[in-house]
């Protein structure tokens, strides 16, 4: 199965995995499993990082993509089609860019999300595949 990590869920799995649920976990650790990280994600944390909304600890944004890579995940690229047409997923409470887009990946992708927002739920009628 594919699934892909929003973005705390990817620093969690990387820096404090016990923030993580059990059945997250279980789904990271399978080794049947294909764990995406978006470049959405890699970006969104610049961001943070560069505004100081985001900390992280003894280490820069731009080594996070070789973090992922030596955890065993994937990286998953945003498509210029995908960008192009996420103005089709219906605007409900939830309304941050980058989990819009993390959102819109996964349902064009058939990519279950590993996210503990609760808010995304209200998507499931919408494709989106939620695990937490």
């Amino acid at each position: 199965m594919n699934y892909l990590l929003d973005t705390y869920a990817f620093l969690w799995a990387l820096f404090d995995s016990d923030q993580l649920l059990e059945s997250a976990t279980s789904v990271i650790l399978n080794p049947e499993n294909t764990i995406y990280v978006s470049v959405i994600s890699f970006w969104e944390i610049s961001l943070k990082f560069s505004t100081g909304k985001l900390s992280l600890h003894n280490i820069f944004p731009e080594e996070l993509p070789k973090y992922a890579q030596k955890a065993g995940f994937e990286i998953l690229n945003v498509m210029a089609a995908e960008v192009s047409s996420s103005y089709r997923l219906p605007k409900l409470k939830h309304k941050a860019p980058f989990d819009r887009l993390l959102m819109w990946q996964c349902i064009n992708n058939n990519i279950y999300l590993i996210s503990k927002d609760s808010e995304l739920s209200e998507y499931e009628d919408h494709g989106l595949q939620i695990i937490w």
